[in-house]
């Protein structure tokens, strides 16, 4: 019996050498080019500055495709006239947005203004896993109506997109705030 006990002992101490430590979380480690930026360089109605690491193309009815080839995604520009259609301009982008409302876990609006150039909009982010994370609008209540919108090609998984959906909206960002017409 003494020696099984001393066995006993002995395995305990033997065993019990380190402490176990639970290990760090991990965080990804992405790296997106810096953002600089330069006039859009297509003939439109409009103009604002879009990402040099981007490239443009041009659509019928003066629209834009503005594509991020390494992140697969894009921002979609859609341009409308303004005749004396305003408000079913304004109820169809935000339509577009609501949507998003089955699959969003939250739809965050930010107004926009910039009185000097006669642009006024909102900015809206859609958190969760929808076909487009951030949309906006802007028009110059009289001639001009530019809608624009964030695309990635492949199935949303917003944890996954996440930062990817940051680095663009920087962008969208800009383009509402360099954004004149023409």
């Amino acid at each position: 019996m003494y020696k099984i006990i001393l066995l006993f002992v002995a395995t305990i101490l033997i065993s019990c050498r380190e402490d176990n430590i639970p290990k760090q979380k991990a965080y990804l480690s992405l790296e997106y080019p810096s953002q600089n930026y330069q006039d859009l360089d297509v003939d439109r109605p409009y103009v604002f500055e879009i990402d040099e690491n981007t490239s443009v193309k041009a659509l019928p009815k003066n629209w834009l495709k503005i594509v991020y080839p390494g992140l697969k995604a894009s921002v979609d520009i859609t341009y409308r006239p303004v005749n004396n259609n305003l408000k079913e301009l304004f109820m169809e982008a935000e339509k577009l947005v609501f949507e998003h409302t089955v699959k969003a876990d939250n739809i965050i609006w930010r107004d926009f203004s910039n009185t000097n150039h006669k642009v006024y909009g909102k900015l809206c982010q859609i958190e969760g896993n929808a076909a487009s994370q951030v949309q906006f609008h802007a028009t110059d209540s009289a001639k001009h109506f530019i809608k624009g919108a964030l695309f990635f090609y492949a199935k949303p998984n917003y944890d996954s997109i996440f930062p990817a959906v940051e680095y663009i909206k920087k962008d969208m960002v800009k383009m509402m705030e360099s954004l004149k017409w023409r």
